[in-house]
């Protein structure tokens, strides 16, 4: 695949930060997007939550909030994508600006706030693709001004499960008045016993999954691990967003609301994965995602319990040709290791010997 981005990124990043991704949305939908070249490495391949995967890195959500390019961007080389956060309700977010670029950090800080088309424009779309291939999942939330949380959730379920590949229950973004209260653990109890009630009432059982925040104690760590694993839900993305401002954040900049992403991301969010991961005793599939700009950034995420890893940010930077490059890396990682499948390596800084 030839590369382009290194001669759009000037004229991207001299436009405000949001524009620039509106004007990276339409041109995707335009359908004149270039497929990656070479076929995955067979030991990316993988199979996580009764789904086949051609590789483990995906898209996260928040680049797709509308479900408008998942098959664009799967053509791109992602091993899976997902769309969101959707709300029941159409809502335009916070403020603008609300996306902020931290070149010098390769970090990005937003205080988005959940801004969507609303869920019915969302599952008309996820509807539109009915039959086509690739792994696209639906992250579900609420509507800012709704005080029965779970009322949201729900109704998000009902409509999406018989469309996605699987679902993320986003309790973690920073955006939303009292969302991350929902992470507690009688509030996070019950949330997810309703929402695995709406799937049940659907007959559809795409995996449900929870997002969870970095910026939690070891209680709150501790009490989700529990929680999770009575709930019976299928597995953890870890992790959203974080409220912390590092040093390598200019001070103007860190004084901006919202949720920081992108390189100071990668060890804070990797620690709070691998501390799940021990949590759960490996029982539950992990999804790390936070800071991963590279093969090395991924195969890190693996080894600290990630069977599946998402990037984001790192994509404003260095385009979309960075993610056959992470592939490339990751599979030779891999090798040099020992590893005939990514699965081998999930967990390996856990293990002795």
């Amino acid at each position: 695949m030839v590369d382009l981005y290194p001669l759009a990124r000037p004229f991207l990043m001299a436009m405000d930060a949001e524009q620039a991704h509106n004007l990276t949305i339409a041109a995707l939908k335009t359908g004149l997007v270039p497929g990656g070249s070479r076929r995955d490495p067979a030991s990316l391949s993988t199979r996580v939550f009764g789904l086949d995967f051609a590789n483990p890195i995906g898209l996260a959500a928040g680049f797709d909030k509308n479900a408008e390019v998942p098959d664009a961007m799967l053509k791109l080389g992602f091993g899976f994508v997902e769309c969101g956060t959707v709300t029941p309700r159409p809502q335009d977010g916070n403020p603008k600006p609300r996306l902020f670029r931290v070149p010098t950090a390769q970090a990005v800080i937003n205080r988005f706030g959940f801004n969507n088309q609303g869920l019915e424009v969302y599952a008309e779309r996820l509807q539109a693709r009915s039959g086509r291939s690739g792994i696209v999942g639906a992250n579900v939330g609420k509507n800012k001004e709704t005080a029965d949380a779970a009322s949201d959730y729900t109704a998000c379920i009902r409509r999406v499960a018989p469309l996605a590949s699987y679902l993320v229950v986003n309790v973690s973004s920073p955006n939303t008045p009292g969302l991350r209260t929902l992470q507690s653990r009688d509030a996070l109890a019950d949330l997810l016993g309703q929402c695995l009630a709406a799937r049940a009432e659907t007959g559809a059982k795409p995996p449900l999954l929870l997002k969870v925040a970095p910026d939690l104690t070891d209680e709150d760590k501790a009490d989700i691990a529990a929680v999770v694993l009575n709930s019976g839900i299928d597995g953890l993305i870890v992790s959203n967003t974080t409220l912390a401002r590092p040093a390598a954040i200019p001070s103007a900049l860190a004084a901006e609301a919202g949720g920081l992403s992108g390189r100071p991301l990668l060890e804070p969010s990797t620690k709070v994965l691998g501390e799940f991961y021990q949590l759960l005793g490996g029982r539950l599939p992990l999804i790390g995602v936070g800071g991963v700009s590279s093969g090395a950034d991924a195969y890190a995420k693996i080894r600290a319990g990630a069977s599946l890893v998402q990037l984001y940010s790192a994509l404003a930077y260095q385009g979309p040709g960075l993610v056959g490059r992470i592939k490339a890396e990751l599979a030779m990682r891999l090798a040099d290791d020992g590893y005939a499948h990514v699965a081998d390596a999930v967990g390996a800084a856990h293990r002795k010997g």
